[in-house]
């Protein structure tokens, strides 16, 4: 028999752990705040779904002014499509038979784009659209702004492919995929805006050179939470791709966000768990450890204010060090913020929204696991 671990109209003390808890106040003040920060720019949000993989949060971000979102993934926008989520751009490369074949079939059933940084990659697509039928999928080039990861050089390797991808009937040259992941999590403003800077320099050079062939380029997409507002100031970038903004987490909360004009997003999303054992004025033993909360940015952080810290983990526990906070109740539950929100939803699937003390609404994780 599975198990629910809450239920709408609970009371939070009630809710079992550990579980994956959405704060809908602090969240929906995020989405109003994107919005209001990026309001005087010619930029328009394509809100990262791979934040949350939640069709549910997908729709509430269009709702309040996204233009779409973006995935990683073939199956991530197969389950965002089937959500009713209408616009989806694959930020990234697909290569493989099966999967191209899926992305052309997903473009017949709606407003598809897609990056390719290799010519095998045009060609396939090309084949692939034009077997499955009708329509037309839109391809962006990917270029390296500094992340080194995919991407070709910008200039004349961009021109190329875009050359190559405007001769194909059923595909059509939508314009520059230039995100600088890395960027996200410089720790000085002042770093982050320079690095920015040097990426929008080689975006706009990029589309230069494709003018100068003759080549119109419609769209510049990038930026993420950490830096959207350079891109958005940059008058290069006219779509922004920032998703961590709706939840937050401790390495976001480790950068430096000094400039005023940077909206205060809030930390909306929780793990929530429970002390199982305890050595008193020692430390406390929760119940999530590495299945619940992922650590590739650090160590969960105590929501409370304290001199406790979270100081080592395992498959299913977690170490509380009180260093001389107040000694935590057997069965007490914690809220924590999770080192990095991303990985940590696809650990659960289910996000437990919460409003003061009861639970509002249950959204299933749609796209746990989508991977492919």
């Amino acid at each position: 028999m599975s198990h629910t671990p809450a239920a709408v109209g609970m009371h939070l003390s009630a809710v079992d752990t550990p579980a994956l808890l959405v704060d809908l106040d602090a969240f929906e003040a995020n989405l109003r705040q994107m919005q209001q920060a990026i309001a005087g720019f010619g930029a328009q949000l394509r809100a990262h779904a791979k934040t949350h993989k939640c069709p549910t949060i997908a729709l509430a971000q269009i709702a309040h002014g996204a233009v779409g979102v973006c995935c990683q993934k073939v199956s991530e926008a197969e389950a965002l499509v089937d959500g009713g989520v209408e616009d989806v751009l694959i930020s990234n490369e697909v290569v493989g038979p099966t999967k191209v074949a899926r992305v052309a079939a997903l473009a017949q059933r709606s407003k598809l784009s897609i990056c390719v940084d290799d010519e095998q990659q045009i060609t396939a697509l090309a084949d692939a659209m034009s077997a499955a039928g009708n329509g037309t999928l839109d391809v962006l080039v990917e270029i390296d702004v500094g992340a080194k990861r995919c991407g070709v050089q910008p200039g004349a390797e961009a021109v190329r492919l875009a050359e190559l991808i405007s001769v194909q009937p059923q595909l059509r040259f939508a314009g520059l995929q230039a995100y600088h992941g890395s960027a996200q999590h410089v720790r000085s403003l002042d770093e982050r805006r320079a690095v920015i800077a040097k990426a929008a320099e080689l975006a706009a050079f990029t589309r230069d050179c494709l003018q100068a062939a003759g080549i119109e380029c419609p769209k510049i997409t990038g930026a993420g939470t950490g830096t959207f507002l350079f891109e958005a100031g940059s008058s290069v970038y006219n779509e922004l791709q920032a998703g961590s903004y709706v939840f937050m987490d401790a390495d976001y909360g480790a950068n430096e966000w000094s400039d005023s004009s940077f909206p205060r997003f809030k930390n909306s999303l929780f793990v929530w768990t429970t002390v199982m054992s305890r050595v008193p004025g020692v430390r406390a033993v929760v119940d999530a450890g590495l299945k619940s909360s992922s650590v590739d940015s650090g160590l969960p952080l105590l929501a409370e204010q304290t001199s406790a810290v979270y100081s080592n983990i395992s498959d299913e526990h977690g170490v509380i060090q009180l260093n001389g906070a107040r000694d935590y109740e057997l069965g007490e539950k914690l809220k924590l913020i999770p080192g990095h929100c991303d990985p940590t939803v696809n650990m659960h699937d289910q996000l437990i929204c919460y409003r003061g003390d009861r639970v509002e609404a249950i959204w299933p994780v749609t796209a746990r696991g989508c991977a492919w």
